[in-house]
C-alpha cells in the first residue's frame, strides 16, 4: 500500500511535531509514508471565506500530487473534511455553471482515499492498540469537522483508551464547539473568545493534565485561551499522544 501524509498548512508551519509522530507511529505499525513535497493549501481557507472559485486550483494540486497514492492520511479532521465533503461539492458547483467535468473528474479518485488518522489506524488497519505509553491523565475534545463531517465517532476514543498509562475522563459538553471555526475567531472574536474560555472551564473541571484532539487549528485556539486563563491543562495532538513509547520523551 501506498500512503501519503498530507500534513497540511497549519501543522507545515506550526506544528511540525505532529507530522513526525504520524509517520513515527505508523512506521511502528509497519507503514512506510511519503512525504510529496508537491502539496500545498487544500483550499479550506478559501473555500470557507467566499473565495470559492479561487480553491479550485488548490483541490486541482491536491488531486495531482497526491493521485498516485492507495491512502492519504492527514492529522487534520478540518483538512479531511474539505476534500471529503466539499471537494465534490466543488467539483458539481462547476458541473452546474457550465464549466464541465474537469474539476469533478480531477478530484473524485482522491476523496475516498483520503482519512483522517484515526480513520485509518481503525479502519484501514484494523488496530485500536497501537502499543502507545502516556502516563498521564487526559480528556478528549472531538472537533467539529471530525465528528459532524466525518462522523469520526468513538474511534479516537477507542485509540485513546487502549493507550498504556493513560486515564482518560469524559469531558463535559464535549461535543459543544471550541469557537475557533477558522476566521470565525477573527470575525466574531467576542463569541469566539467565550466559547473557547467555556471549552477550557470544561477541561480544567475534569482535573486533566491534557486535553487532546485530532486537530491542531482547534487545538491552537484552546490552548491560547489555556494561556491566558492560566490554566494546569496543555494541549497536545492525538497523534503525539499515540506516538508516544516507553522508550520515547512524553510530550
Amino acid at each position: 500500500m501506498r500512503v501519503a501524509l498530507f500534513l497540511t498548512c497549519v501543522n507545515d508551519t506550526l506544528y511540525p511535531d505532529t507530522g513526525r509522530a504520524v509517520v513515527r507511529l505508523l512506521g511502528r505499525l509497519g507503514v512506510d509514508v511519503d512525504f510529496p513535497l508537491g502539496q500545498t493549501c487544500c483550499g479550506q481557507a478559501h473555500y470557507n471565506t467566499g473565495y470559492r472559485r479561487e480553491a479550485e486550483p488548490l483541490a486541482h494540486r491536491f488531486a495531482e500530487v497526491f493521485g498516485g497514492y492507495d491512502a492519504i492520511v492527514t492529522p487534520s479532521g478540518s483538512c479531511g473534511a474539505m476534500v471529503r465533503e466539499l471537494y465534490p461539492r466543488m467539483g458539481a458547483r462547476a458541473r452546474a455553471e457550465g464549466r464541465g467535468e474537469g474539476l469533478a473528474r480531477a478530484v473524485a479518485p482522491v476523496v475516498p482515499k483520503t482519512y483522517e488518522l484515526t480513520e485509518f489506524l481503525v479502519d484501514v488497519l484494523g488496530v485500536t492498540d497501537v502499543g502507545a505509553y502516556y502516563p498521564h491523565k487526559v480528556t478528549y475534545h472531538p472537533t467539529c469537522h471530525g465528528l459532524r463531517s466525518l462522523g469520526l465517532g468513538d474511534r479516537p476514543l477507542r485509540l485513546l483508551t487502549a493507550v498504556k498509562g493513560l486515564e482518560l475522563v469524559e469531558l463535559p459538553g464535549a461535543e459543544e464547539c471550541c469557537g475557533f471555526g477558522g476566521t470565525f475567531a477573527v470575525k466574531n472574536a467576542d463569541v469566539s473568545a467565550a466559547m473557547g474560555a467555556d471549552k477550557v472551564r470544561n477541561a480544567v473541571s475534569t482535573g486533566a493534565e491534557v486535553l487532546c484532539a485530532a486537530d491542531n487549528s482547534c487545538l491552537m485556539h484552546i490552548g491560547g485561551t489555556m494561556t491566558r486563563l492560566d490554566v494546569g491543562t496543555r494541549p497536545v495532538h492525538i497523534a503525539e499522544i499515540l506516538a508516544s513509547t516507553e522508550a520515547e520523551p512524553v510530550a
